[in-house]
């Protein structure tokens, strides 16, 4: 009999799980399990009254690197290129950059001689912290949190202002919590390979090319810095979804799970709300917290390991505005809003579209009220995965009652809101996949994307 992976979570994590899984080149047999109706998790597009696409969670994609490469690879054999709408070097969103900073935007220097003139909020030119960069030793400790990467290779202004607004626009996070190793695997390895950021990213990785295709190279001919789809990223998943059931995989909706045990002979036991599975291998697409309380007792440090990782509640807030202004998409919350919750403070869709309009207001000089507005909560699902020393792997027990080695249970856990790529037909890796802020085009109109955290 083949093999059976059922996979948990119908988000573009588990999705793309699959897909890899189905495209091998001897396919197992795949069940995908979402407990929700629909697909897509935290990616979802709406079409607003004017035909304007407003995006409740991510709303671009990088190309950058190999795992960029590999998306657009994805992308390709699903067939979208057509679709793709990208924001290309050349493009004033790409061009420009600003901060938020003491009540007034700063735009971030560009160029040569952007580099070696003081621009605020910096109070000396940034040519300074790239010769500090190139004249500091390589670090001794296995991990660090961000800011303290920063700080030490790049100095306190660079690490206070930059750094930190970088990890609260992607991670909705605490530079001084976050794990440089896990947010920025590249930087730290170019750390350790060439004892220097900016030598490692000229030098490069030295690592295997990265895919080719006909839109991998007009992505790099064109320097793009983000893609979008013109029917909005939901097109990702809906197409991977089409994909999946004419290879044949099981895709079963409104289907939360239960728990897991295991079996005599090794194998998984998927217990589902009206009936139960049974698997070879289990891909956990699900937040940590939720396979935590899924494992069977044999688990139980793996279990505690997983429900250790915190999570935090991020809102997407869409405004339109009439005339010639951008729609606006504004992030509130992330690691700040724990506190906002601890008060016992209400959250409500006014409050946050009330806050919202405060910063499009204060940052961007939108004084009127918007012609339309979405607002959309993630409660706790996105998780903090990348604390400091967070990529230490997990083992389960060496020894299990009854089993050999070889017979120990397979499961891999994928952090949520990621998108999978393929290393090899028997790896599956994963690139980030986090909303950004710089401006797209999407359906004729452009949209501006910024975050502000804390705001409460």
């Amino acid at each position: 009999m083949g093999r059976t992976v059922v996979v948990l979570g119908g988000g573009i994590s588990g999705l793309a799980a699959s897909y890899h899984l189905s495209r091998a080149p001897c396919p197992p047999k795949v069940v995908l399990v979402e407990s929700s109706e629909r697909l897509g998790g935290w990616i979802r597009s709406v079409r607003g009254p004017n035909g304007a696409i407003f995006e409740l969670g991510p709303r671009g994609i990088r190309p950058a690197g190999a795992l960029g490469a590999q998306t657009l690879l994805l992308v390709s054999e699903l067939g979208l290129d057509s679709e793709v709408l990208p924001v290309r070097g050349d493009h004033p969103a790409a061009q420009n950059r600003f901060l938020y900073v003491g009540g007034a935007l700063h735009a971030l220097p560009t160029g040569l001689r952007g580099l070696l003139r003081p621009s605020p909020p910096f109070s000396k030119p940034l040519f300074w912290a790239g010769l500090r960069e190139l004249t500091t030793p390589r670090g001794k400790d296995p991990d660090e949190t961000v800011h303290s990467f920063a700080q030490r290779r790049l100095g306190p202004e660079v690490a206070s202002l930059a750094m930190d607004s970088l990890c609260r626009g992607v991670f909705a996070g605490n530079s001084r919590e976050l794990s440089i190793r896990s947010c920025f695997p590249s930087l730290f390895q170019a750390e350790q390979t060439h004892r220097s950021i900016l030598l490692g990213l000229l030098l490069g990785s030295g690592r295997t090319p990265q895919p080719d295709s006909a839109l991998i190279r007009q992505a790099l001919a064109e320097r793009w810095s983000q893609w979008s789809l013109r029917g909005g990223l939901e097109m990702l998943p809906q197409a991977l979804e089409t994909h999946l059931t004419s290879r044949g995989v099981s895709v079963l909706r409104g289907q939360p799970v239960c728990g897991l045990s295991l079996q005599a002979e090794g194998r998984w036991k998927v217990s589902l709300r009206d009936s139960s599975l049974e698997a070879d291998h289990v891909i956990s697409a699900i937040p940590a917290s939720v396979l935590s309380e899924l494992l069977p007792a044999e688990a139980a440090p793996l279990a505690r390991a997983l429900s250790a990782i915190t999570a935090v509640s991020v809102a997407v807030v869409n405004l339109q505005y009439r005339g010639a202004h951008l729609p606006v998409q504004v992030m509130l919350g992330g690691s700040w809003l724990q506190t906002l919750e601890a008060s016992g403070c209400v959250l409500s869709q006014e409050l946050f579209q009330q806050r919202a309009q405060e910063a499009a207001a204060t940052q961007l000089g939108l004084k009127e009220m918007p012609s339309h507005c979405l607002v959309h909560l993630h409660k706790t699902k996105n998780q903090l995965k990348w604390r400091q020393s967070h990529d230490r792997t997990v083992e389960w027990p060496k020894e299990y009652p009854g089993r050999s080695r070889k017979q120990a249970p397979s499961i891999l856990h994928v952090p949520g809101c990621q998108l999978l790529r393929c290393r090899d037909r028997d790896h599956l890796g994963a690139v980030s996949e986090q909303p950004r802020s710089s401006a797209e085009s999407r359906v004729g109109v452009a949209s501006s994307t910024f975050s502000t955290f804390p705001l409460f």
